[in-house]
This record gives C-alpha cells, structure tokens and sequence, in this order.
C-alpha cells in the first residue's frame, strides 16, 4: 500500500507539472471567437504573428564575410526585444497584461565551406516560457577579402516556432549584407556592418474550442439547444484564418559591429523591423488596412573562433 502510494503521489506531481504555464507561454484562444460578429481576431491573429515572427528573426550577429573552409565557430547570444503595446498588436500570453520587453537568449553554430559558403544553426529560448525557436541558415560571400572593397554577403534562412500549442509559426527570409573588416594590430580585428533582411511569415492555429456563452442556449434560452449539445459546441469551435507566406513580409535593416582578439568574438547589433499593415478583414481582398508599428532590438554576443 505505500508502495502504491507514491506512485499515486509521483504520478499527481508528473500531471501538475504537465498542465503547468509560464508567465509568457502562447494563449492563442484569447484572440477569441474569429466566427463571432463583429470579431477582429482574424486581424489580431495575422498581426500577432508577423509581430512574434519579428521577434525571432531579429538577430544576424554576423558581418557578410565568411568563416573560411575549415573554420568553426560557436557563440551565446542574447537578444532584448522590444513589443508593440497592446493598443496595436495583442500578445496573448498566459500572464495578465502584456510584456513591453522580452529576453531572448540562443546558441549559434557556424561552420564555413569552400567557395565562401557558410552553413549556420541557432538555438533561442523565449525567456519565462516553453517556447524555443530553431534557425538554419546558409550563407554565401560574394565578395571578401579585398583590400580596398568592402564584404557583400546574401543569406537564407528560416525559423520554425516549437512548444506551444495551437500555433504554429514559420519564418523564411533573405537578407543581403556590407561589411568591412580592419585590423588593429596582430590578431585582433574590428569589423563593423550593416543590412537588410526580407523576412517571410506564414502561421496557422489548430481547431479551437471556445467558451459557450450560456445565455444563447438551454436553460437560461429554453427554445435553444442545450449549451452541451453538438450543434453548440460545433458552433463555438474555430481555427483563424491562415497567414500566409506570400502575402506577409517584414523589412528589417540592421547594422552592428564585430571584435575579435585571438580565439574571442565580440558582437553588439541593433535592428529595427518594419511589420507593415494588415487588413481589418483578411478574408476581404477590399478590406481595410491598419499599420502595425516596428519593433527594435538589441542583440550581443560571445564567441569563440576555432
């Protein structure tokens, strides 16, 4: 019997810590009813997501030129985030209230190839919560290592959302970058640059349930359904409309500097994104439009080069 007991106990703590929340883990279903009258939650919805979108892809933390064929590096980073206020663009947390910052901190991998390519990968944990958002990128040189000409760099990405329920968000984009590299002396180096990034957002939520509101159904309305009936739950369950690739774009510019002494790097960047405008009515090509403000960020970061 104490045997059977703490497995009891073991497995009571297991499911706790199962429907356990962070303070900023995803509540999507707060945008609530998109099928309700009069509901902006479509809109919310598409703009929440090129905002969070924003909020993942804000970090380059890495001039146009290229690690070399046998090079490695590896790097802990840490992104400030700054959010639009809820006035503009909801972010449905679990905590009540809305966060005018969040933390974002990652780990970068980096390794270089012949003819100026070089393959990347980043890790980043979105801070009091469970969700992480994993980055693989190449990137190719076209042109580094003159004298007298600065470095030009392209880059591809893309960066998929995991741990959060109900949503699901991709992020692919294509950024061009200038840079120029200047010794200082023996190994050391300081390189400053600068770029833009077109970043492409596509989201989606799963079928939601939502809350029924007993006033529209049995007992308080008896010629209606009961509120546990199919037709009413049916009713009060929805996904929202779908964000789409192609028809949602931010534009980052960046601009940060790079040191390296020996084996150490050193990086600081800032970035701004612009999130655009989304239509009050998604599914209405004639709708109207409302424009979503940008969204700064700081980034640093410590590497090592081998």
């Amino acid at each position: 019997m104490h045997a059977f007991s703490r497995w009891v106990a073991l497995a009571t703590l297991v499911s706790g810590a199962a429907a356990y929340a962070d303070a900023y883990d995803l509540q999507i279903e707060n945008f609530g009813n998109p099928n309700a009258q009069g509901s902006t939650a479509n809109a919310d919805f598409q703009a929440f997501s090129r905002a969070f979108a924003a909020t993942l892809t804000s970090t380059n933390l890495m001039p146009p030129e290229t690690l070399g064929h046998s090079a490695f590096n590896v790097s802990a980073e840490l992104s400030v985030v700054s959010l639009p206020g809820p006035d503009s663009v909801r972010i449905p947390t679990e905590q009540e209230g809305q966060p005018g910052s969040v933390l974002v901190p990652s780990v970068h991998v980096r390794k270089g190839l012949p003819f100026s390519v070089e393959l990347g990968a980043r890790v980043g944990w979105v801070e009091k919560s469970r969700m992480v958002a994993a980055t693989g990128e190449v990137k190719w040189a076209v042109n580094e290592g003159f004298t007298y000409l600065p470095d030009i760099g392209v880059r591809a990405h893309v960066t998929q959302l995991m741990g959060v329920r109900d949503f699901s968000l991709t992020a692919s984009g294509l950024d061009a970058g200038i840079g120029k590299q200047f010794p200082l002396g023996g190994m050391v180096t300081l390189t400053p640059y600068g770029g833009l990034d077109f970043t492409f957002v596509s989201g989606s939520s799963s079928r939601i349930a939502f809350p029924v509101d007993a006033s529209t159904c049995a007992p308080q309305n008896q010629a209606a359904p009961r509120c546990d009936s199919t037709e009413v739950l049916l009713q009060n369950t929805a996904s929202y409309e779908r964000v789409r690739l192609k028809d949602n774009m931010n534009q980052r510019i960046y601009g940060g500097v790079r040191f390296i002494g020996g084996v150490l790097q050193l990086g600081a960047e800032i970035s701004v994104t612009r999130l655009g405008n989304v239509k009050v009515d998604p599914s209405n090509p004639e709708s109207e439009t409302r424009g979503l403000p940008s969204i700064f960020t700081f980034n640093t970061s410590l590497g090592l080069d081998f």
